[in-house]
């Protein structure tokens, strides 16, 4: 962690999908920062700390890696981003000792922001109506922002991970106000599908513990060193050209790209959900349900040629 700042202005929290909700504590930790000449400072965990207090295995399926998590971040203009080791000894510290020895001892914590229904420390015991009395003891400020709704619900990464699991990847977007991408290597396949005029790269995400949308087939945009280009993605298990064990694939038919990209990462943005994966009695009936997503993948991704599609309009 850093030394002590400048009249730090904190707000605390796993900021998973750093999302809409999230964007709105950015905006009013900017903006209490300039009122006071001071700081404002992200304090984030990693792991997701539900990988260390679950059950084993458990993991959420989280909507961002660190390295996406503090890219995204940055373009808020946020002054100092901390991410603090999470352990399971470190889960069992008191919310009011964590904030004492780690923020007010090392960075001279002036203002801590809450978001609206946050929680966290051991038992989940921290929030805002609980640090009152740690805030009067340690001579700082708590102040907590209101929710930030879409769809008349509170945007959440929760409900955006209820979103994705279903495949509602452009509903998630609108809430995120970014496209949600995953990044993974190109893989050998059977390459069956350049058989029928449809070769696919097939993905293995990098990170395991990212959330995988629905099985489905999507309108995507890949990129690929740094140029982006419209693809037709499956995920599920191939039922009409699949000869493999039945294990669940990500394949991308990438629109205008010719290259040999095994073995690249490519990365993967999630624009629109065309249709569910389903059998094919035939080859030609593939072919020409293939065809019909091409004309909607091309409609879903017009700005997807050359373009960075992190941000949605």
């Amino acid at each position: 962690m850093p030394g002590r700042l400048n009249k730090p202005v904190i707000s605390i929290g796993v900021f998973d999908g750093v999302h809409r909700g999230h964007a709105a504590i950015f905006s009013l930790l900017k903006m209490r920062a300039v009122e006071s000449g001071g700081e404002s400072v992200i304090v984030t965990f990693d792991p997701h700390p539900r990988m260390v207090t679950g059950g084993k295995g458990e993991h959420p399926g989280f909507l961002t890696t660190l390295d996406e998590k503090a890219r995204l971040i940055g373009k808020h203009g946020i002054d100092h981003l901390i991410v603090i080791n999470f352990t399971s000894e470190f889960s069992k510290i008191p919310p009011c000792r964590f904030i004492r020895e780690y923020l007010v001892e090392r960075t001279g914590l002036a203002h801590l922001v809450f978001g609206f229904d946050h929680h966290f420390g051991h038992r989940r015991e921290g929030n805002y109506q609980s640090l009152q009395s740690c805030a009067r003891l340690y001579g700082f400020s708590v102040e907590q922002l209101g929710p930030v709704t879409g769809g008349g619900r509170p945007v959440s990464s929760s409900l955006i991970r209820e979103m994705l699991s279903a495949g509602n990847v452009r509903e998630a977007a609108g809430m995120l106000s970014w496209h949600y991408s995953l990044r993974g290597r190109v893989t050998g396949g059977l390459r069956l599908g350049r058989s029928i005029g449809y070769p696919t790269a097939n993905i293995s995400p990098e990170d395991p513990g990212k959330l995988i949308p629905a099985d489905g087939v999507y309108a995507v945009c890949a990129e690929i060193e740094g140029t982006s280009y419209p693809g037709m993605m499956n995920i599920g298990f191939r039922p009409t050209l699949s000869r493999s064990s039945g294990e669940r694939t990500l394949e991308v038919h990438i629109i205008g790209f010719e290259g040999d990209i095994y073995d690249s990462v490519i990365g993967i943005s999630f624009i629109e959900r065309l249709r569910d994966e389903k059998r094919f009695d035939s080859l030609g009936l593939l072919k020409k349900q293939l065809a019909e997503d091409r004309v909607q993948t091309l409609q879903a991704t017009g700005n997807c040629w050359g373009q960075d599609l992190q941000e949605t309009e």
